[in-house]
């Protein structure tokens, strides 16, 4: 098989490449006519995977090479899943090559009636052909695309596979994927392709060998047309992926040779502890608690492509079983180690099964210990990070078939498996929870998570205090602002007001403690009607953020806002309420989660002050509105009460002292505040971009429709 890329020729028999037509420029587009059916290049066989490698193995470099010997060794460790491999053997020879071994049941050797090829050649030569379709042959296995063993053999400039069965040592040889044979045991040895269906054949120096000794040999030397040159086995990384294999298949040993340096190494790897074992070695810390083991199973049902008698695909609902198997255990540390498996697959990047997992635990440990006295009502909600926290856990789940995303099985997507994993740590850990015999050892585990959680909240409010320290140092805080002194945020206010002028009197009236002050220099920007850039080009806008803390748009956290209450106070006149508005307005197109969570809110300063004639000193009486007024006067005249003309009118807040302001409109005691809220996003965002979009049409419509029914305090 050729590894060069195909040749496509034009009408003339050049090379396509060449040029087009006669006397076309260089460089010139080709015309439409020359492009035709002639033109296109079907990828036969195994080229695929020769043109494109990245697509089922990752990557060309290091880590496609190991990738490659994982497809090969979990074939065998497959075997061993079906109970039919006790021994896996890996060898890396100083001349490149990779040999892995097992007493398996050896590759079907008969022909397979639809190819016409024998089992081996099927297996080596053909993508998306093996025994792990249907779940005839595996009920859980790693190697399920039927890629792996026709993927390295693409991709190798030579490849040997010895098959004992049947009494037999049954041979055939592959160069790039190509069945034939080489006259030296080296691979640039030469080589003669075969033909038909006769490329297997038994080894007449082996003889008969025991029907009882079967498995599979494979012997590989990487191809150097696709790998880099400084691609390289790591035996490192070998014996940590035969060491977790070993753990995972109790009863299997793996045995790895590395013959590559002048003193051959080797490490022989089998436990009998299975993920128990595994837990305790990868626990970094001091164990709080003995290893949980949590096992169950669950039934599902899919839909998936299954080939009829004709050889067409068919969707056909078929019924599944998965096993889930995990072990986890508590230490007094602060970190997780967390393994996922699906078979013998390591899911490094998780998936549906590590979804279920972290669901349920969370949810049991939460629950317990709103049932026990451990906590109490005050202490904060439990959430993932706090259960996870010192927490080693091996989860495992067999199943046949599971639907990864991509050759390299990095991530589980069987939607199935999040719900039946969950189920089985619900009910399993609530039982181990609720047991006699690890009640100790529950209570300390409880605590522990108990305390991460209180740990949790005392961290982020130092923080908290931290941020909002580092921001009154930072020069990026306008400089307008008088900030408050407390760091709680759920208690402080900042107070937008409207005008310098009210920002003197408002200062002597606050309560510096829990109350801040950012004066607003006339009418900000409309954003509804400006661009995000001009938005942030505006200083008044710019200064209402960066007070806030919090960001704006996407990135706008909640969490991370400086004050607890948003509290916009301006004049109680047509100009105040237009200046509201327009910081509602950016509010809510920039910071809406403040108005959702119910943090801005509208002062409510008055319109009047009456007097009472011949009342003590300091009696007066606030009006709101021109009505509120008339009717108040109304009620001092019958009952026969005077009042000192002229009533005072507030033209704005700086026309009012510091008690004036205080009592009426700053102190928590006394002052009104109409919290401002949306019972209907969508029909907000169409109320604030009909009343302050770019459409001026609709805008008069509007206003000329309800003028009669709006009054002042809509406003």
């Amino acid at each position: 098989m050729s590894p060069e890329r195909p040749t496509t020729l034009s009408k003339a028999g050049k090379p396509a490449s060449e040029g087009g037509k006669r006397g076309a420029k260089k460089g010139a587009p080709a015309d439409s006519g020359d492009y035709t059916a002639k033109n296109l290049a079907v990828l036969e066989g195994l080229d695929a995977v020769r043109k494109r490698p990245g697509m089922y193995i990752g990557s060309t470099d290091s880590r496609g090479l190991m990738h490659c010997l994982w497809e090969i060794i979990d074939n065998s460790v497959d075997e061993a899943l079906a109970g039919h491999c006790h021994n896996v053997e890996v060898n890396l020879g100083s001349d490149g090559s990779v040999e892995v071994k097992d007493d398996g049941r050896g590759i079907p050797v008969d022909i397979e009636a639809k190819s016409g090829l024998t089992g081996v050649e099927l297996v080596m030569t053909k993508l998306h052909a093996g025994g792990k379709f249907g779940g005839g042959s595996y009920a859980a296995s790693g190697g399920l695309h039927g890629v792996g063993a026709s993927v390295v053999n693409a991709l190798s400039i030579r490849m040997d596979v010895a098959v004992a069965r049947d009494g037999a040592l049954h041979t055939i040889s592959f160069q790039r994927g190509t069945p034939g044979a080489f006259d030296k045991p080296i691979p640039d040895a030469k080589f003669t392709p075969g033909t038909g269906n006769k490329n297997l054949k038994k080894d007449a120096k082996a003889g008969k060998i025991s029907k009882k000794a079967t498995g599979t040999t494979i012997k590989y030397w990487a191809d150097p047309q696709i790998f880099l040159r400084e691609a390289d086995y790591d035996i490192e990384e070998i014996h940590a992926r035969a060491r977790q294999t070993a753990f995972l298949v109790p009863g299997l040993t793996i045995t790895v040779h590395d013959n590559r340096t002048l003193v051959a190494t080797s490490e022989k790897f089998h436990f009998t502890g299975g993920i128990s074992e595994y837990c305790t070695f990868l626990q970094p810390d001091t164990p709080i608690c003995d290893v949980i083991r949590l096992k169950g199973s669950g039934h599902y049902q899919e839909t998936v492509p299954v080939l009829d008698s004709k050889g067409h695909l068919v969707p056909t609902d078929v019924e599944r079983d998965m096993e889930v198997d995990i072990a986890l255990r508590w230490g007094d540390g602060y970190d997780s180690t967390l393994r996922s498996f699906v078979n013998i697959i390591s899911t490094s990047k998780g998936g549906t099964h590590v979804t279920g997992f972290e669901r349920g635990i969370t949810k049991v440990v939460s629950d317990t210990l709103k049932t026990s006295r451990i906590t109490k009502a005050s202490d904060p909600d439990i959430i993932k990070d706090d259960v996870l926290e010192g927490l080693t856990a091996v989860v495992t789940v067999r199943m046949s078939e599971p639907q990864f995303e991509g050759q390299t099985k990095e991530i589980l997507g069987t939607a199935a498996t999040t719900k039946i994993v969950q189920n089985v740590v619900i009910t399993e850990l609530t039982r181990y929870f609720n047991s006699r015999g690890s009640k100790a050892q529950s209570r300390l585990v409880l605590e522990k998570i108990a305390g991460a959680a209180k740990t949790r909240v005392s961290v982020r409010a130092h923080k908290d205090v931290q941020r909002r320290k580092n921001a009154l140092e930072s020069s990026s805080l306008p400089a307008k602002l008088s900030d408050c002194r407390s760091d709680d945020v759920e208690h402080t206010e900042l107070f937008i007001v409207e005008g310098d002028s009210a920002l003197g009197t408002a200062k002597s009236a606050r309560n510096s403690e829990y109350q801040a002050l950012l004066p607003i220099r006339g009418k900000i920007l409309n954003v509804q009607k400006a661009s995000l850039s001009a938005m942030l080009d505006n200083s008044e806008c710019a200064s209402i953020i960066q007070v806030i803390g919090a960001g704006s748009g996407r990135s706008f956290n909640l969490d991370e806002a400086r004050y607890g209450r948003i509290i916009l106070m301006s004049d109680a006149d047509v100009d105040g309420a237009h200046i509201r508005c327009l910081i509602l307005t950016l509010l809510f197109k920039y910071m809406r989660p403040l108005i959702e969570d119910g943090r801005v809110f509208a002062a409510v300063p008055p319109l009047h002050r009456i007097e009472i004639s011949g009342a003590k000193k300091g009696d007066f009486h606030y009006t709101y509105s021109d009505d509120e007024m008339k009717k108040y006067l109304a009620s001092l005249t019958k009952a026969d009460k005077k009042w000192r003309e002229p009533i005072q009118r507030y033209k704005g807040l700086g026309e009012m002292d510091a008690e004036q302001l205080r009592e009426t409109t700053m102190d928590p005691e006394k002052r009104t505040l109409r919290r401002i809220t949306i019972k209907d996003g969508a029909h907000a965002e169409k109320i604030f971009e009909l009343l302050m979009g770019n459409e001026v049409a609709p805008r008069r419509d509007f206003i000329g429709t309800n003028q009669i029914d709006l009054e002042r305090i809509d406003l």
